[in-house]
């Protein structure tokens, strides 16, 4: 592992791996696995899976014990905000993970150490090699450094469920024959890509992509808010 990385999770974070092959695979992405098979790596996949769900067990305990007044019905999409694809992906890179993730020819050619969801999944791959070589209270100690502050700024606490906007506008509207539908999935199996778009009375209205159907039907729906406004915008100015 690069010892220029190995000290920085050191001086920042005061983490010093055990077993620095689990650090190693978590840093390891499929396209540099597969490209490298004689080495007979292991790919970041199975410790994402892991990071995942701890992740998930982390934040939701902290956010249920710091927003006590809050229902579940607005601690899920909170989580969810905190959780997401983009959040975890500005995370790794605040910790420099983009760096040190070594990835197929095609793959580093293509931008990967860029795209979000592959950083998504090395941020979740590092708590999980980390929750393995450590235990939870290690992770909670890095998630307390890394996450909690911009947890506790409030501002997971103005994002929008857009979904529920874009409902609740049509709705003002009389509006309400409304519907999310599939139309391309791609990608390998691992880093399967969603494309939804969103219709209203069968007339597409907005589409949106991400790393699960969820997250593309959010984008679907931000996207339609969005050329709702640019319309009032238009009328306004006519």
């Amino acid at each position: 592992m690069n010892n220029k990385f190995l000290k920085e999770l050191k001086d920042n974070y005061k983490i010093v791996f055990k077993d620095v092959n689990l650090l190693e695979e978590a840093f390891t992405h499929s396209s540099y696995a597969n490209e490298h098979l004689h080495l007979n790596l292991k790919s970041n996949e199975r410790l994402e899976f892991l990071g995942d769900a701890v992740l998930q067990f982390l934040i939701s305990k902290y956010i249920f014990t710091k927003y006590s007044d809050l229902p579940e019905g607005k601690l899920s999409p909170l989580r969810s905000f905190i959780v997401r694809e983009d959040s975890l992906a500005q995370f790794a890179k605040k910790c420099h993970f983009d760096q040190y993730i070594l990835l197929g020819k095609g793959e580093k050619i293509g931008g990967g150490c860029k795209r979000p969801s592959l950083l998504c999944d090395l941020f979740e791959a590092f708590i999980g090699a980390l929750e393995q070589d450590q235990g939870l209270d290690k992770v909670k100690k890095f998630i307390d450094k890394v996450m909690i502050p911009k947890i506790n700024s409030g501002c997971f606490l103005q994002e929008k469920d857009f979904k529920t906007v874009l409902q609740e506008k049509l709705q003002k509207n009389g509006d309400v024959l409304m519907e999310y539908r599939l139309t391309k999935e791609a990608g390998p199996a691992h880093e399967r890509i969603f494309y939804i778009s969103v219709y209203l009375k069968g007339k597409e209205i907005g589409e949106g992509i991400g790393k699960s159907k969820k997250q593309a039907e959010q984008r679907a729906a931000e996207t339609a808010l969005l050329k709702m406004k640019e319309k009032v915008k238009e009328h306004g100015s006519s």
